[in-house]
């Protein structure tokens, strides 16, 4: 696979380090800290159109392939990977399962407000009892008198604090398995959703996670995003995208920590001499920036073929897994090189440490990630 980027790509990664320099880093710590969600930002990004990235103009979107997108979440990545998680989530998942199994009418109410960051998006798939097994899911939606009543909590959830708009799967047909699981579109304010508890995370403190709850939540039967029981289906379709963005932000973690590292290497002394120059430093910085360039080629081929049209379950998952777990290495390697240093909160590989654990986590964890890769190879 050869790949060269386009003058539109250069300039396009010029851009957004350019916003998340200026309108990002100087907040990062601060932000950190209080646990404060970037609503501003946030709101800017819409403004410059990377809260609807991958999707159609018409719809109000940027019109931008993965490649593209990728470009921008490993840039936000690089400065503040909180940032970028709110703005996965809210493309890749939430607004993508709108866009892909939802009818006309759906798309036309909510993707244009979504994609401009009017409103902001979370998605529920996660519950206490079903994680990696969705099969565990309890959450039920029953038919009633014209509407679905929805009961039960979803965990987890990215942005849920502050979206919009929620989608979320709930049981429908109990008998039924993973075909028994409907996807349902919620609005903030409607009687019977709300939000529970916000999590105190590790890392990426600025995106708030939390749950959501149905308590006898009624919905119109317009409600239900694509045909009843194939919201797990659904899902997953969705999640091959997400984890093509996922693969993009550890790439961007990885990027940002290798920096630091690189620049701390060139501006610390030992023995007299800088420490970039012994050869064990410069052997870490090597492999981490090897690594890096095969993680991103990797989330980039998930890329192409997810832009060709063509299915990434595989791609998607081998890209978020090695990116991932290199992310891991990188930052850990970044944290040794600054030494004693690294573990004090004035230097931002300290944060990276902290953020990039998640990667291996979220979107279907790393020993989930070789499940999927394993049975696809054993259909090949």
């Amino acid at each position: 696979m050869e790949f060269e980027y386009t003058p539109e790509q250069i300039q396009l990664r010029m851009s957004i380090r350019d916003f998340a320099e200026a309108e990002i880093a100087p907040h990062v710590l601060e932000w950190d800290e209080n646990q404060t969600f970037p609503l501003d930002v946030i709101n800017k990004a819409g403004q410059l159109g990377l809260m609807g990235a991958i999707f159609p103009e018409e719809l109000g979107g940027a019109g931008l392939g993965y490649i593209e997108y990728s470009i921008i979440i490993e840039e936000l990545a690089r400065v503040d990977p909180s940032v970028a998680l709110i703005v996965a989530a809210h493309n890749s998942l939430c607004t993508n399962h709108i866009f892909l199994a939802g009818n006309d009418e759906q798309r036309a109410k909510y993707i244009p407000k979504l994609a401009t960051g009017e409103w902001i998006g979370c998605w529920s798939l996660t519950e206490p009892e079903a994680g990696s097994d969705a099969a565990g899911t309890r959450s039920s939606a029953v038919l009633q008198d014209g509407h679905w009543i929805l009961n039960g909590g979803k965990t987890f959830t990215t942005n849920a604090q502050y979206a919009n708009v929620c989608v979320a799967m709930a049981v429908t047909d109990r008998s039924a398995s993973h075909h028994g699981i409907s996807a349902f579109i919620l609005e903030k304010g409607m009687p019977g959703f709300s939000v529970g508890k916000k999590e105190n995370k590790l890392g990426m403190r600025a995106s708030a996670t939390g749950e959501v709850l149905f308590t006898n939540c009624h919905l119109p039967q317009c409600q239900l995003l694509g045909k009843p029981g194939e919201g797990f289906v659904d899902s997953l379709r969705t999640l091959d995208g997400g984890r093509i963005s996922i693969a993009a932000l550890s790439v961007g973690i990885a990027q940002g920590a290798f920096e630091a590292a690189l620049k701390y290497s060139k501006q610390r002394k030992q023995f007299g001499r800088f420490i970039s120059e012994f050869q064990s430093i410069q052997h870490k910085l090597t492999d981490m920036a090897t690594s890096i360039e095969a993680a991103r080629l990797l989330t980039y081929q998930a890329g192409v073929r997810k832009d060709a049209g063509k299915r990434v379950t595989r791609e998607s998952a081998m890209a978020k897994l090695f990116a991932s777990e290199m992310a891991v290495r990188v930052a850990d390697d970044a944290v040794q090189i600054h030494g004693g240093y690294g573990f004090i909160k004035d230097y931002p590989v300290e944060k990276f440490y902290r953020d990039v654990k998640l990667c291996t986590i979220g979107e279907g964890t790393s020993e989930i990630q070789r499940l999927v890769i394993a049975r696809q190879l054993l259909k090949e």
